[in-house]
């Protein structure tokens, strides 16, 4: 196997994951309209990049694993989970946990695709090039994102 296909394939795999973090966080904070909002549509730009990365893999001969999506159950435990600690000072140390860990994942998914990038520059692949280039600035900015949240909310968390 390449180099290059198991960047791809770890690639697809933190992408992944990031995915699913953005589609649960809405569910596991219900009442933070600005958290459940944005979540939806960034997750909706991982989902694409999910997408045009298993495509453009495919094109260059390299298939990617399909990993499944978190059950539905999850969603709706979540959310009956979340409903019965609102108003419980725990709630925000849950949001911040959940902020700090989708900072961490959109952080490494912005790292693998600025190292895809490298790589595909040096060896001269313009289709990686491209496809990192119009993906890695979604990373980016799902990161910039969740760490302005922190920024904003754990003062209000943490000193309360």
């Amino acid at each position: 196997m390449s180099k290059i296909a198991l960047v791809l394939r770890e690639l697809g795999r933190s992408q992944t994951s990031l995915l699913h973090e953005l589609q649960a966080l809405p569910d596991r904070h219900p009442d933070e309209h600005e958290i459940v909002h944005t979540a939806h549509d960034l997750a909706g730009w991982a989902a694409a990049d999910l997408r045009r990365l298993g495509e453009t893999a495919a094109d260059t001969g390299v298939a990617l694993r399909s990993w499944p999506r978190p059950a539905p159950l999850r969603g709706a435990v979540a959310a009956r989970a979340a409903r019965s600690v609102r108003h419980r000072p725990e709630t925000g140390l849950l949001l911040l946990a959940d902020l700090r860990r989708l900072h961490r994942k959109a952080a490494g998914v912005a790292l693998d695709w600025t190292l895809l990038a490298q790589a595909a520059q040096a060896m001269r692949r313009a289709a990686l090039v491209e496809l990192a280039g119009a993906c890695s600035p979604h990373a980016h900015r799902t990161a910039t994102w969740a760490r302005s949240q922190l920024v904003v909310v754990s003062p209000q968390v943490i000193a309360s």
